[in-house]
């Protein structure tokens, strides 16, 4: 059978598929697998995981298992083992999802798959459950014979950050040993587009906390020489970045360059929603400052609300700062530059507090080697155009413990999750072209990377 008419074969059988592929995905998005038992009951978790692991089964999958990993999430293992001489592919996702957020600003129902305008809406659509739909789709179009191993784990805590399933792997090791490995938690460059993701931003999350006062005092009889905590806070934000949207924070340089794909600025305006006359920030272009500069974003800040609010000074106010890292920049060292910059610029010796919540590092793909010269056969072939590259502003910490624990294997970051997906946001939708085209490219990977010499 040629190339192209092997192509055609698998893409015919994957056109075949997506109506089962809607299927399954409206039953992922019905779960409401938020993986934190304040906001959502933890079963709903388990139920995602249980269907998850008995899809894989049912797509031809033999081993199959629920693991605990160390912070109380189940990790889905399911596996076929190498045929003699054949290599192991690892495919990775997650089916745990963001919260919905603000559920008035949803335009459909959060947990029911809605078909709208060509694309499929509801949380999870596209982070991470269509991605599980695009291995499952890929595998069922190969049928059960597999040319390789093939392993998949569906990690159940990734938006939490809680590092279950990065423990795990440090722990069991062998369990999880391929030589390629596919994580299915990014997404192209635009609808149509095949990239390949190979840098991310690493991430160091601080909690600020300023207090200048005992307690609240009356506006109008102490403003003025009292210190106001709010006001320091303020000043103290105001000085990690410069008048052009810099990040500035001291020891940190923000004069980097990305030399790959460039991100058009009117594209990115109307990705990002940026409202008509308001100006990017940065004196980068749109790629140096997603993905190869720091970021620091205001999280939140704990201060009286507008309604309801008193004419007081306030004794302490507080800040969830997040700082993104390129790849090249250590974040032990990027956590002691933002405390150092935060502790030299904290106007009239206020009293600071500065509490890490969690860091990762950065973390940069390898760009050559059989699997990638199949993938990118692979998705010339799926969508008839050569693959691009791009970074990624987001951080998947559990990249650099696959890297550290499996040294010799290559890394490939790729996906469902284009811009107009808004993952994280309400109104999270997938491009079902997406999911088709890489389920066909991840078919014909499969296929290609089997024939190679080993």
């Amino acid at each position: 059978m040629t190339d192209d008419s092997r192509t055609a074969e698998l893409r015919a059988k994957v056109a075949a598929l997506m109506p089962q592929a809607k299927t399954d995905l409206a039953q992922l998005v019905s779960f409401k697998s938020v993986a934190d038992p304040r906001q959502f009951p933890p079963e709903e978790c388990e139920r995602a995981a249980q269907w998850v692991a008995d899809a894989f089964v049912a797509a031809g999958l033999t081993r199959v298992g629920l693991h605990e990993t160390p912070d109380g999430s189940k990790a889905v293992i399911a596996a076929n083992p190498a045929p003699a001489g054949a290599p192991t592919v690892l495919l990775y996702c997650h089916y745990d999802v963001q919260p919905p957020l603000d559920s008035a600003a949803w335009r459909t129902p959060v947990w029911e798959l809605t078909e709208k305008n060509g694309r499929w809406y509801g949380r999870g659509s596209a982070d991470c459950k269509g991605n599980i739909v695009m291995h499952l789709t890929a595998l069922r179009a190969l049928g059960p014979e597999l040319p390789l191993g093939v392993m998949v784990v569906a990690e159940g805590s990734e938006e939490q950050s809680t590092g279950g399933l990065e423990r795990f792997v440090e722990a069991n090791p062998e369990l999880l040993r391929a030589d390629a490995i596919l994580i299915g938690d990014c997404g192209n460059f635009a609808a149509g587009v095949p990239t390949l993701t190979e840098t991310l931003r690493g991430n160091v999350n601080v909690i600020v906390t300023v207090q200048t006062l005992a307690g609240p005092l009356h506006s109008g009889m102490f403003g003025g020489p009292a210190p106001d905590a709010l006001a320091a806070l303020i000043h103290l934000l105001a000085t990690l970045r410069d008048e052009h949207g810099n990040t500035t924070v001291a020891g940190l340089p923000n004069d980097q360059r990305w030399p790959g794909v460039q991100y058009p600025e009117d594209q990115f305006g109307t990705d990002a929603g940026v409202l008509r006359g308001v100006e990017f920030t940065g004196d980068g272009s749109i790629a140096d400052m997603l993905w190869a500069r720091p970021a620091l974003t205001v999280l939140g800040i704990d201060a009286p609300p507008v309604v309801g609010s008193a004419a007081a000074i306030q004794p302490s106010a507080r800040a969830r700062l997040n700082l993104r890292i390129p790849p090249g920049t250590d974040p032990v060292q990027a956590h002691k530059a933002l405390v150092a910059h935060l502790e030299a610029n904290t106007p009239w010796n206020a009293e600071l507090t500065v509490e890490l919540e969690g860091s990762g590092a950065p973390f940069r793909s390898g760009s050559g080697g059989p699997a990638r010269e199949a993938m990118e056969a692979a998705l010339a072939a799926s969508y008839g155009r050569a693959a691009t590259t791009q970074g990624q502003g987001g951080s998947i910490p559990l990249c650099n413990v696959f890297a550290d624990t499996y040294p010799a294997a290559e890394i490939m970051l790729l996906g469902v999750e284009e811009p107009k997906c808004l993952i994280h946001a309400p109104n999270e939708s997938v491009d079902p072209a997406e999911i088709e085209h890489m389920a066909l490219a991840e078919a014909l990977f499969l296929q290609n990377y089997a024939e190679q010499p080993w």
